[in-house]
This record gives C-alpha cells, structure tokens and sequence, in this order.
C-alpha cells in the first residue's frame, strides 16, 4: 500500500530522495529553504509534520539526519518548475 501526503509533502520527500542520491547524505534545512525558496520556520514546519506522519525519521539534535521512512518507488518526480504552495 502506498503511503499518503500531499503534494507539497511529496515534494519534499523527492527533494531529500534526490538530495542523498548526489549529495550521498541528507538535505540541511538551508538547502531545502533555497530550492523551495521558503522560510526557515516553513521548511521546518514541514519536517516536523513529515516525521510525525511516519514518512521521514531523523535524530534530534544531529545535522543531516533526516532518513526517509517511504520508499522511493511511492515517491512522486521532483518538480522544480510547480514549487507552488
């Protein structure tokens, strides 16, 4: 069964996907306030209501730890051009 979000959660989640395939660790909150082009309290907004849905788990306290719980395969594409609230 595929897990549930919205889009702009999707987003998110392809976001720190596509981040830790390049990147070979996790998003920080600053690069995601930058692709999003959002504020620091919106982005970690967001965190919080991913980790509370079950879609990511992270370490409190630890820079780049963000783990997505959901499988890449139920994630929707990055779409860089529709980054519309």
């Amino acid at each position: 069964m595929s897990p549930t979000y919205t889009e702009r959660q999707g987003q998110f989640l392809a976001f720190i996907h596509q981040y830790n395939l390049l990147n070979g660790c996790a998003p920080a909150e600053a690069d995601m306030q930058r692709f999003f082009q959002i504020t620091a309290p919106s982005v970690h907004s967001m965190i919080l209501t991913l980790e509370k849905r079950g879609l990511i788990c992270r370490v409190h306290g630890k820079a780049r730890s963000i783990t997505l719980i959901v499988s890449p395969e139920f994630l929707p594409p990055l779409n860089a051009l529709n980054l519309e609230d």
